[in-house]
């Protein structure tokens, strides 16, 4: 068996589990064995009763206290007991299985294992695993068990038993790192790391597996960075672009005063625009730091000069909205230029005009998503594409420009705020210019950190300022319930707050399963104040600019990074009115309460990333991606900051023939849809 077996040929994987198989995108054993498992379910020691924290999963030892009872109707049936040890009594509930009533004698001494919830303002234990007798749990203490990321009608256990049975098939690998960085940066070997990060011993194992794949994972992206950018070098700026006394005109008409910093970072971009080589530039600034008014000043230099610009958003309603913004402003400051729009699901009459005025020289700013980079485009004379960093644009893509003319420049925005030093490593091919500062018109927001039991207050808040007109988002972490991870889910949580806010108050769900359409609709729904609570999973960190949204509650706040939660709490403080942002946390953790205070503290995107990247340890590794920068399997920018730094690093003094390896890793890690 080699890692280009077809699945099939797998034990216990027929016709039917190949094609569930497919949909997750693995078709071969190589394909499986670097599916990583997204967290690992850890059987812990138990706990005495009295120490049980809510909003965790905790195993319990104590006696059947009592009767066992079984409430409810058919559809619902709830079976509920007692467990006592020598610190209290702990409820614990089920639901759908009366057949415990007899299998559960009372009396007995029994070990439970599940999520510690608050009902009625009593801690209790939801469906726990049983082990009865007690004893049977020693057997699975201190073990992990991966949790893969799955699709209906494929189990965890499906997936776990394919992966074992693919690990002890395949021949092991010869270590393709050289010794000497092995060493250097304490790296583990291939084999043991593949090994690891599937079926680790311990939480040890598992983090010297996973800094090694994930070293891997860097290193081959910024080997392919670097190689491209040597392939490709920057190109002649051939575009004769001067400064334009009308761009100055429209600055000093804007209804507020550019920042020092915007002011700073245009004349970068002014005169990267008059140099002999074409701009590559990164825009890195806070969600709400004017970044779009630079990109419009840069636009506009370019049309003045006898040129076009493109701006290429992340997302369709984003376009749409970019688009009648700049429309609207033009119209307003009599700039006499035409803006275009093309979008995957314009119909084929309005692509066909849009292509004649693009052709023509009739639009000469261009608005629009990957639409405008498809075959049937094509450009008069384009100077400038736009970009933003959920489309991380790379030298291929400015080919694909290239060959419809010549190179343009290129602006790269990004509103995560990156330490300067991890910036350099992965924007390797970008010079990197932050606006630091946000307008002077800005309300500050104002942040709490709260637990569980805040909840009614905030409900209360939320449904006081939508009577004064405004709206509001709630994060959730996950889009349906998990059986080894309960958090808050997108889809019942949307159905239990419509029933508690009422019917007047219009709750909308947004969540990455939907499809693009429905995504869209529904955001422009909020956009235009028909959806007054959306309730969504992280899809709306690149959002549409709604002023009107005051509020926004993060829900299970401690599974996410700080910088991910700061850049979800810049959807709100948008307008001209006073905004908040609710951190509800389930965690009676000190540490937890530390980490998040840093948001309670501080507005500052960067100061914030720079105490994440201090604050991370073994522990944030089983939880949530830290953030949705760039698209790594395993590798999260902000937690593995130092492993990033190592990879550079080492692939500075690699030699050619040490490279080797890197090429192999390029095709397994995805890194083509990373960088290009």
């Amino acid at each position: 068996m080699t890692e280009y077996t077809p699945i099939h040929e797998l034990k216990g994987i027929g016709e039917k589990t190949e094609k569930l198989f497919w949909k997750l995108g693995i078709r071969t054993v190589g394909d499986l064995i670097r599916y990583y498992p997204r967290a690992y379910d850890i059987y812990e020691e138990a706990v005495p009763i009295s120490e049980a924290e809510e909003g965790r999963v905790q195993t319990v030892t104590g006696a059947i206290y009592g009767k066992v009872q079984v409430s409810g109707n058919r559809a619902m049936q709830v079976t509920s007991l007692y467990v006592k040890d020598l610190t209290g009594t702990l409820k614990v509930i089920w639901f759908r299985m009366p057949f415990l009533r007899t299998t559960l004698s009372r009396g007995g001494v029994i070990t439970l294992r599940g999520m510690i919830v608050r009902r009625r303002d009593v801690l209790v234990m939801e469906h726990p695993e049983i082990f009865y007798p007690s004893g049977k749990y020693e057997e699975k203490r201190g073990t992990m068990q991966p949790v893969y990321p799955l699709t209906s009608g494929l189990s965890n256990n499906t997936v776990m038993k394919a992966v074992k049975q693919a690990l002890e098939s395949l021949p092991l690998e010869r270590e393709p790192l050289p010794e000497h960085i092995r060493l250097k940066y304490h790296l583990a070997e291939y084999n043991y790391a593949l090994r690891g990060i599937h079926f680790p011993e311990d939480k040890e194992v598992f983090c010297h597996a996973r800094k090694r794949l994930v070293f891997d994972e860097f290193a081959a992206f910024i080997y392919s960075l670097r190689k491209l950018k040597e392939e490709s070098g920057r190109s002649e700026n051939r575009f004769r672009i001067s400064p334009s006394g009308e761009v100055e005109r429209f600055i000093k008409e804007l209804p507020y005063e550019l920042t020092e910093a915007q002011k700073r970072v245009w004349r970068e971009i002014e005169a990267d625009l008059k140099k002999n080589l074409s701009m590559s530039r990164l825009v890195q600034g806070d969600v709400g730091s004017g970044k779009t008014v630079i990109a419009l000043l840069a636009l506009l230099t370019v049309a003045y000069s006898g040129y076009q610009g493109a701006l290429m958003a992340p997302t369709e309603v984003l376009a749409k909205q970019h688009y009648e913004s700049i429309t609207k402003l033009l119209e307003e400051h009599r700039i006499p230029f035409q803006t275009a729009l093309l979008t995957g699901s314009m119909t084929a009459k309005e692509k066909r005009e849009a292509y004649r005025r693009i052709q023509g020289g009739e639009a000469q700013i261009i608005i629009g998503t990957h639409a405008l980079i498809q075959e049937k485009v094509a450009y008069q004379d384009l100077a400038l594409v736009v970009t933003d960093e959920q489309h991380r644009f790379g030298v291929r893509q400015r080919e694909i420009f290239a060959e419809k003319g010549e190179m343009p420049h290129v602006l790269v925005m990004s509103a995560t705020p990156i330490p300067r030093t991890l910036a350099i490593i992965l924007y390797g091919d970008l010079d990197i210019s932050v606006i630091d500062e946000l307008p002077s018109n800005r309300l500050p927001i104002k942040n709490c950190v709260v637990d569980t039991g805040y909840r009614p207050t905030a409900y209360r808040f939320i449904k006081n300022q939508i009577e004064e007109g405004r709206q509001c988002y709630i994060i959730c972490p996950m889009v349906e319930e998990s059986e080894h991870l309960e958090v808050e889910n997108v889809t019942d949580y949307s159905a239990m707050l419509q029933e508690e806010l009422g019917n007047k108050i219009v709750v909308g769900c947004l969540h990455g399963k939907m499809k693009q359409e429905q995504k869209d609709r529904i955001m422009e729904d909020f956009g235009e104040g028909k959806i007054d609570v959306l309730v969504s999973t992280t899809v709306i960190e690149v959002g549409i600019n709604v002023p009107n949204a005051t509020v926004m509650m993060v829900e299970n706040a401690e599974r996410f990074g700080l910088a991910q939660l700061h850049q979800l709490r810049g959807r709100v403080g948008r307008g001209k009115y006073q905004s908040y942002c609710i951190f509800m946390t389930g965690s009676k953790a000190k540490d937890t309460k530390e980490r998040l205070d840093i948001l309670n503290k501080s507005n500052d995107g960067f100061k914030i990333a720079s105490e994440d990247l201090k604050q991370r340890g073994p522990g944030d590794l089983f939880g949530i991606r830290q953030s949705g920068l760039m698209n790594f399997r395993l590798g999260d920018v902000f937690q593995d900051a130092a492993v990033l730094q190592m990879a550079s690093e080492a692939v500075s003094v690699l030699s050619k023939k040490e490279c080797e390896w890197l090429k192999k890793l390029e095709n397994h890690t995805g890194n083509s849809s990373v960088i290009l």
